[in-house]
């Protein structure tokens, strides 16, 4: 999906590697295309059937993996009136590139709570983000 022509969501097949000891679950290599720098890396949780929305980073790109669980994420661009509903997580492991200025919002899907992974290219900052209500847009359902 291209959004404002020259930016776009990148969704990347992870790796998962077995062992008798546990998983080893890859998630952003330097030498990767989506490395963008990276400055801070936080994890979030959501719970089954709760939705967080909505938000948009007007500097930072981020990295979303979901690790543990399952969550559905939809975005929003506005000036290319464009809309993606992607679910990622434990059975369709990847990782969603996403760059600044695109609305966001993600709903938990797996009974247990799902935790999310960001690795940014920026530092948190409170003013780099804008907030709206829920109702601000229609969330869709997988």
């Amino acid at each position: 999906m291209d959004f404002h022509n020259k930016n776009k969501i990148v969704i990347k097949k992870l790796k998962k590697f077995q062992s008798n000891e546990g998983e080893v679950l890859h998630a952003l290599k330097e030498s990767e295309d989506e490395f963008n720098g990276f400055k801070e890396a936080y994890f979030s949780t959501i719970k089954h059937n709760k939705i967080k929305a909505w938000k948009r980073h007007l500097k930072m790109q981020m990295n979303l993996i979901v690790p543990v669980g399952e969550v559905q994420f939809n975005f929003y661009d506005f000036k290319e009136n464009l809309v993606e509903n992607i679910i990622i997580g434990s059975e369709n492991y990847c990782r969603l590139t996403v760059p600044p200025m695109i609305w966001f919002g993600f709903k938990g899907l797996s009974l247990e709570t799902s935790y999310i992974l960001n690795i940014s290219d920026t530092t948190h900052d409170p003013l780099e983000i804008e907030r709206q209500p829920l109702k601000f847009l229609n969330f869709l359902s997988k």
